[in-house]
């Protein structure tokens, strides 16, 4: 009896030792572990880490495959202030008779209760549209636009011959310059008169989702185009000018001009003298990006009416100007057929990066006197 007790208490110990001496072993074990990752912090050992993924910055301003919309809109001052000019991604100013200019805005993917003053169609507009692969909305039209509108197989909506839910009148205006629609009543329509709503078209302009200034992007250039002594290098150095103030006279009796305003580095829109605001909300209207191309137009001897309408050169190569973030560079523009997307290249004939934002294309006379000044 004696004896079993004895080998009891002997295995008690022995596995006291196993368990102690384990305890021991992984003690060490952890230690070491914990000196080893000091040590490789101290000798400046790298450590294997998963790389930080930052995803890119996309374009905010032209998304998704929803269908450009494009407006006429009313720039009479009877008009003024229209609605929702903030929130087209696009707009075009062109003169039309009497030296009136008449507005094109173009929307993208919004939700609009009005849009307006809606006025009628002049066929060079049409260009514009079509190289946006926009659906183009108007109320009535010059017997040109009427013509081209077939001929050149345009998806158009003409408010005179839809219902007063879809466009409408309001009181606080006078007509004609009171007309409003919405894209909800554009969209309605175009469905039922089978018009494809959805577009995979690049947009004309080649926006970047950074941010920069004309002057550091040009002034990078002309170092590297200095350090490059290569026979194939046609690159030129790129005159950029202040732009704080943009001054366009699109006739005797529009002149438009902008504002630039540092802290939020938009320009603010003024038409004959005027601030230009919102129909809505009476916020100024305001613009990233003005484009400016110096084409010629005219007076057409085939306007059987008699009321002096326009026609406009702009296919071929013309001088302009890119204007963003307080600064402007000359550009050329160039629009090989009616349809055919304008191409806006620096004088070294590389195509312009866009600043990612809404943007005015001022379309004005070839001997217009524009005039971009920098802070007095």
């Amino acid at each position: 009896m004696k004896d079993k007790k004895t080998w009891i208490l002997i295995s008690v110990l022995i596995i006291l030792i196993v368990v102690a001496g384990a305890l021991l072993a992984y003690k060490i074990y952890k230690q070491n572990n914990e000196q080893g990752a000091q040590d490789t912090v101290e000798t400046g050992s790298q450590v294997q880490e998963e790389p930080l993924v930052i995803p890119e910055k996309e374009v905010q301003i032209f998304q998704g495959t929803d269908r450009p919309i494009a407006v006429m809109i009313d720039n009479h001052s009877g008009a003024w202030p229209q609605a929702n000019l903030n929130k087209a991604y696009l707009v075009y100013e062109i003169v039309v008779e009497g030296g009136e200019t008449r507005l094109m805005a173009l929307f993208k993917g919004q939700d609009l209760d009005k849009i307006g003053p809606v006025r009628s169609s002049r066929h060079y507009f049409l260009d514009y549209a079509l190289e946006n692969d926009a659906i183009y909305v108007h109320h009535g039209w010059s017997p040109q636009a009427q013509s081209d509108i077939s001929k050149l197989g345009v998806n158009n909506i003409n408010g005179i011959q839809e219902s007063s839910k879809n466009f409408w009148r309001v009181k606080d205006k006078y007509a004609p310059h009171n007309l409003f629609t919405s894209t909800a009543s554009i969209l309605e329509i175009a469905q039922r008169k089978g018009y494809e709503t959805t577009s995979q078209k690049e947009s004309v302009l080649n926006y970047v989702a950074y941010e920069y200034d004309l002057a550091q992007k040009y002034e990078k250039q002309e170092e590297t185009d200095t350090t490059n002594t290569s026979e194939t290098n046609t690159d030129q150095a790129i005159e950029v000018l202040d732009a704080t103030t943009i001054t366009i006279p699109h006739s005797q009796l529009q002149t438009v001009k902008y504002e630039y305003n540092s802290e939020t580095k938009t320009y603010t829109r003024y038409a004959r003298g005027k601030l230009q605001t919102d129909y809505i909300t009476g916020e100024p209207v305001t613009t990233k990006n003005i484009i400016i191309t110096k084409c010629n137009n005219y007076t057409l001897t085939t306007d059987t009416e008699g009321k002096g309408r326009q026609g406009l050169n702009n296919i071929g190569t013309f001088d302009g100007y890119y204007i963003t973030n307080g600064k402007a560079i000359p550009i050329k523009c160039t629009k090989s057929a009616r349809n055919a997307q304008t191409i806006y290249k620096d004088l070294a004939g590389n195509e312009i990066e866009v600043n990612d934002g809404n943007t005015f294309i001022n379309i004005c006379p070839a001997n217009a006197k524009v005039k971009i000044e920098g802070a007095q």
